[in-house]
């Protein structure tokens, strides 16, 4: 399987399963509800870890929540409230948001109010070794003491030296580990540096140290942030001994009027709003239609489009003439095992709906938590247990099938299981 890596700017191949394969993915600063391209990241962590499980790998999905942050305390006295009560709603409306989608959730969503013991003393390494330093009640990492700065995203020093002006470095170029408390702030932790706060880069360390341990094989998260959070994250954990991700995937950014999707920017749409007005499956076919990797152009034209593909996958039928020349499952894991190619797998997808193939259709919507075909004249209600036990069985959690074969009796239908692999539905008389 290859995956190309951000460090190395090259595809690697990775370990043959079972793996293991632990992932850290950077989730969400939390003070608003999420735009639909803060929901790329999710829904790319989400469906890789299905299809290393599918491939047979151990998986272990973390990803974030940061409710430690400036752009909290900003957004918090902007709004007249705690930041603690500002960061929490708004982590409930990422879980919600997000929940809608269908996908699941990470094996593991830390948040940096968490892992403060643990901040602390990844700081108190780095000042042990040389490599920070406490400053007025603040702690910065030592830039110029880690000879390997720069080298995951190509910075420049001039990009180093803009992103935290401030007095009291020793170097223009180092960023904070902790932080005292300023004036507008409203929490705080102790520290042997004073009362203060964690800075940005350094909670992600220590969270992906708490979950996966040292060294772990894949760290993920949106282009935006390879520089400078990944690269402070990969410097600060290196720095302190630990071999930390061995490879970084990096997603491309989704666009709006050929702009990236920003909330500083404020060319933003919420994914609660895309939501509500095309449902979870058009966003899951409009993510499919672009490579991770690349950027995607939002628009309310490609959301209908995108609507239309997954109106068409739900309304599958089996064709009298079933065509059997057609690219098989061995196809489709080729392009997935390539990097991710989801427009390939996509086209795949396209070629069994219109040669009747439901057997590899179903496996694949599956796969990428999109609607079954239905029955045209089953009610919705017993579509759903239908979906639900053709998943439970996917599975293999013949308990949860038995239960909802049962239910399924109760309200005078019957699931007949079919040998290419998909069902239909006859009612009971």
């Amino acid at each position: 399987m290859l995956l190309y890596d951000s460090a190395s700017r090259q595809k690697v191949e990775l370990p043959a399963p079972p793996g293991p394969i632990r992932m850290y993915v950077c989730g969400p600063t939390v003070y608003q509800r999420i735009h639909i391209g803060n929901a790329r990241p999710f829904v790319v962590s989400m469906w890789m870890r299905q299809w290393f499980r599918e491939r047979g790998y151990e998986v272990k999905l973390v990803e974030n929540i940061t409710d430690i942050n400036d752009k909290i305390y900003e957004a918090a006295s902007r709004q007249k409230m705690g930041s603690a009560e500002l960061a929490e709603q708004a982590a409930q409306w990422y879980i919600e948001d997000t929940g809608d989608l269908g996908l699941g959730r990470p094996d593991v969503e830390p948040r940096a109010t968490e892992v403060i013991p643990e901040i602390v003393a990844l700081i108190g390494e780095l000042i042990e070794r040389g490599l920070a330093y406490e400053s007025g009640g603040d702690v910065y990492f030592r830039v110029p003491a880690y000879p390997e700065y720069g080298s995951l995203s190509g910075a420049q020093p001039d990009d180093m030296i803009a992103q935290e002006p401030s007095d009291l470095k020793e170097d223009p170029r180092d960023f904070a580990l902790w932080k005292a408390t300023k004036a507008r702030e409203d929490t705080e932790w102790d520290s042997p540096w004073g009362p203060g706060r964690p800075g940005w880069h350094i909670e992600c360390s220590a969270m992906a140290e708490k979950h996966l341990g040292p060294d772990f094989e894949i760290h993920g998260g949106g282009l935006d942030l390879r520089f400078p959070h990944h690269e402070n994250e990969l410097a600060q954990s290196r720095a302190a001994g630990r071999p930390f991700a061995r490879h970084w995937a990096h997603n491309g950014m989704l666009q709006l009027s050929e702009e990236k999707m920003s909330k500083s920017v404020g060319n933003i749409v919420s994914l609660r709003e895309v939501l509500d007005t095309y449902g979870r499956e058009a966003i899951l076919v409009f993510f499919l239609s672009g490579h991770y990797r690349g950027p995607l152009d939002y628009s309310d034209e490609a959301m209908e489009a995108a609507k239309v593909v997954a109106d068409d996958f739900r309304n599958a039928r089996r064709v009298v003439e079933r065509r059997e020349n057609v690219r098989g499952w061995h196809a489709f894991t080729e392009a997935l095992d390539d990097d991710f190619n989801t427009p390939a797998a996509l086209a795949l997808m396209h070629e069994w709906r219109a040669a009747g193939r439901l057997d590899l259709l179903f496996k694949a919507l599956l796969l990428f938590g999109l609607p079954l075909p239905r029955h045209p004249e089953a009610p919705p209600e017993v579509t759903e247990l239908a979906d639900a036990r053709f998943a439970a069985r996917a599975a293999r959690d013949f308990e949860e099938a038995d239960r909802l074969r049962g239910a399924l009796e109760a309200l005078g239908w019957e699931m007949q299981d079919m040998p290419d692999g998909g069902y239909r539905l006859v009612a009971k008389l």
